[in-house]
């Protein structure tokens, strides 16, 4: 009876762990506004953002974010990263917008499964 009890334990677990290598388990997508929360945090921790800064990076990226929400084609998308970088373009300094090209934003990019 332990012994069943055991197996059936084990093959529970099992079970789970493989759910949620799939991306079950409850893998919600983020909202617009969390995305944009979370990239805003990671400014503000690099280039000491204040507080008017953020609050314009917070709205650059809200619409950006709910722009990509909605079927879009490849080429839309590129419009919308390049009308979106020009508005980052001021709130942020030069240094500050090559260094989000260069660093933060690759970091961004959802990862790919293979």
């Amino acid at each position: 009876m332990k012994m069943k009890l055991g197996l059936l334990s084990v093959m529970m677990l099992a079970g789970v762990m493989i759910a949620n290598a799939q991306g079950g388990g409850g893998g919600m997508r983020r909202t617009p506004e969390e995305r944009a929360k979370r990239v805003v945090d990671t400014l503000t921790t690099e280039f000491k953002l204040d507080q008017s800064h953020q609050t314009q990076a917070t709205a650059v990226f809200v619409d950006f974010y709910k722009s990509m929400t909605q079927g879009i084609s490849a080429e839309d998308r590129t419009k919308l990263m390049g009308d979106r970088d020009e508005k980052l373009k001021k709130v942020l300094s030069d240094d500050q917008f090559k260094k989000f090209k260069d660093d933060i934003e690759p970091a961004m990019r959802p990862r790919r499964q293979q």
